[in-house]
């Protein structure tokens, strides 16, 4: 609709005989149709900064240099300081603390230690691959010296953890390589031995030796061999096996707990170990098995870079000062 003030211009022009608007009625016309003035004025843009100079820039980029340079030594400095230290410790340790393959010496060892573990597990790596069978060989023979040890101190559980599970592979070889290295610390009677792999058949020898019968009262040691395919795998295995038999009607999700996944955990695998002991420089578990370390106490000494006696000595004195509270 036309506004009635145009209405009203527009009878004035027909009544005066097609005159012409004045700039004025023109101007009153088309304002109602124009936008309002503004109302103040655009600010003005802010000043640009002034670049720095090239010295300036050179100047602080060789100040940040400066500071990385300083920061890197003092840390450089201090790795080499503490490495010095563990090394010059552990070579205390081995004149203070050796075993010369004697089950005496190593029980002298641990006689003040008030609480031994029922089971220990130990995380190895395999060395040495692009040489063959160097790095079995030496693998081999550090699950033997360790469970001789444990076999000392009277340890009845032993599980090896190496990720790869190359070990497993080589079970009678392993329990010929073990019982050689104990007959080196018990002569002709030795422990009974058993080796075994989860899913796989155990490797039992009663404690026969070359040279006759073993005393079977002088222990048992069962070693477990483990790897990477024990862990995480099991676990996703037993839960799709749990909702198929819960889709089925076979089994109430109700009955369904965390006693049940134990119990299920440590049949397929093994139980919880007391102590896990790991002879790297730091803790890296390599995907051990998660479940069974809940309530594990686990240690390893820093920038330790292999299997050594002292280091189990060490774990076995400060797994029996640990303080075991259990979420309490």
């Amino acid at each position: 609709m036309v506004a009635s003030r145009e209405i009203k211009i527009y009878r004035q022009h027909n009544q005066s005989k097609d005159a012409f608007l004045s700039p004025k009625q023109r101007e009153d016309l088309l304002k109602p149709y124009l936008p309002a003035p503004p109302t103040s004025r655009t600010p003005a843009p802010a000043p640009r900064k002034r670049r720095l100079q090239p010295i300036q820039t050179f100047l602080k980029h060789q100040l940040h240099l400066i500071v990385f340079i300083i920061v890197h030594t003092l840390f450089s400095v201090y790795i080499r300081i503490r490495q010095t230290y563990h090394i010059l410790l552990d070579r205390v340790f081995a004149i203070l603390y050796y075993h010369h393959r004697a089950p005496e010496l190593i029980r002298q060892d641990v006689k003040n230690v008030n609480r031994i573990p029922k089971h220990l597990s130990v995380i190895l790596e395999l060395k040495g691959e692009e040489m063959g069978t160097a790095g079995l060989e030496t693998l081999m023979d550090e699950v033997a010296e360790i469970s001789a040890w444990c076999s000392c101190v009277g340890i009845p559980m032993l599980s090896i953890y190496e990720r790869t599970g190359i070990l497993k592979a080589y079970i009678p070889t392993t329990h010929r390589t073990v019982t050689m290295k104990l007959h080196d610390y018990f002569g002709r009677y030795i422990p009974s031995l058993q080796v075994r792999a989860p899913h796989v058949p155990s490797y039992l020898n009663g404690g026969s030796s070359e040279d006759g019968g073993v005393s079977m009262s002088s222990g048992h040691l069962s070693i477990l061999l483990l790897s990477a395919e024990d862990g995480r795998s099991t676990l996703v295995d037993l839960t799709k096996t749990l909702a198929e038999m819960s889709q089925r009607k076979k089994l109430s999700p109700n009955d369904i707990s965390l006693d049940l996944v134990d119990a299920e955990i440590t049949e397929s695998v093994m139980g919880e170990p007391d102590l896990l002991v790991l002879f790297g420089p730091g803790v890296e578990l390599q995907g051990y098995p998660p479940w069974q370390i809940r309530l594990t106490e686990i240690y390893h000494m820093q920038d330790n870079t292999g299997v050594g006696y002292q280091v189990f000595l060490r774990a076995l004195h400060n797994y029996a000062k640990a303080s075991m509270r259990f979420g309490r």
